[in-house]
């Protein structure tokens, strides 16, 4: 989280809410995966790890055929023994007796192995999301185990709103990282130029398939010198509740490079701006303002002079008590 200033009040700060899991992506390509079970869960799960270009070896006494379908694995056919963890990256267990299960889940945690023990929450280190898959790009989501249904539900919702074109645009983004980082050295306008990169007429032309015309584009856009000006917006947070935020509001909470709020705002909403955005809380309350408000007017006018898009997020009206005027 980007810098804060001021006294926060307790109430902010006990609005806090933590993660039942860190999220997290990981590189097991080439590296050796261990899965126990081989009934059709098992298999799914082993299906996975090899498109992620897992090493795998699944140790069950038997497998269903389906596993005929995954040639480049090594099938031991034996029960677990704690042994066969040696060397092993990351394990998840899927058989379908629960003693097995656990046992495979203490001794892989004894030796700091991530082990994942299907639909066991508690005897995982780490859980399988939900995935949507448009390779480069990767939309995981989870429930934290509590409701399976409800995250394969989200998922099919997101397939209709990110398409398969999303790849492409990601792998063309790939393609102009370094030479755009070479021609805009500064990191805030490399962003803001591929923010309207991805919003504008490139990405449209990507999704379309004309790649040739979105380089041709691209390549102008890169070529032309422009001073981006600093912006500022007032924005309404309304009575607190993230569902009643307008699109728009939504957009320029993740566009701002800076925000200023205070504790009129509830912490969720906070939370929703960008992550790396510099946060600043100019909060009042009776007898106690942190800022007065000629001092936020010139804050909000001197951030903007310096280039940056600077959020002022108020409670209710953003224009009456954001004081637009």
């Amino acid at each position: 989280m980007g810098a804060i200033y001021g006294r926060v009040p307790a109430s902010v700060k006990n609005r806090k809410q933590f993660m039942d899991y860190f999220p997290i992506f990981l590189n097991i390509k080439d590296q050796r995966c261990l899965v126990v079970g081989a009934g059709e869960v098992a298999f799914r799960k082993a299906t996975m790890l090899a498109k992620a270009g897992a090493k795998l070896t699944v140790v069950a006494p038997e497998r269903c055929a389906s596993f005929d379908a995954l040639t480049e694995i090594q099938f031991i056919p034996e029960h677990f023994q704690v042994q066969q963890l040696e060397g092993v990256a990351l394990v998840i267990a899927a058989t379908n007796d629960k003693s097995v299960n656990h046992l495979v889940s203490a001794a892989a945690k004894f030796r700091n192995i991530p082990v994942n023990v299907v639909d066991d929450p508690a005897a995982c280190s780490f859980i399988m999301p939900s995935i949507l898959d448009r390779s480069p790009l990767m939309v995981a989501f989870s429930t934290g185990g509590t409701s399976p249904v409800l995250a394969r539900t989200l998922r099919a919702k997101l397939e209709s709103v990110i398409p398969e074109g999303y790849g492409c645009l990601a792998r063309f983004v790939e393609r102009f990282r370094q030479p755009v980082k070479v021609r805009i050295t500064d990191t805030a306008q490399r962003r803001i130029f591929w923010e309207e990169v991805i919003d504008g007429q490139v990405a449209e032309k990507v999704l379309a398939g004309d790649e040739a015309g979105a380089e041709s584009l691209l390549q102008q856009q890169m070529q032309t010198d422009s001073q981006t000006l600093g912006e500022v917006f007032l924005v309404g947070a309304g009575p607190g509740d993230p569902d009643l935020l307008t699109f728009r509001a939504l957009r320029l909470m993740q566009k701002a490079d800076v925000v200023l709020y205070d504790n009129l705002v509830s912490q969720p909403i906070v939370e929703m701006t960008r992550r790396d955005a510099e946060r600043i809380y100019v909060g009042k309350q009776r007898d106690n303002h942190t800022l007065p408000q000629e001092e936020i007017n010139h804050m909000l006018v001197r951030l903007a002079k310096e280039g940056k898009r600077v959020l002022r997020l108020k409670g209710g009206d953003p224009f009456i008590f954001g004081r637009g005027g």
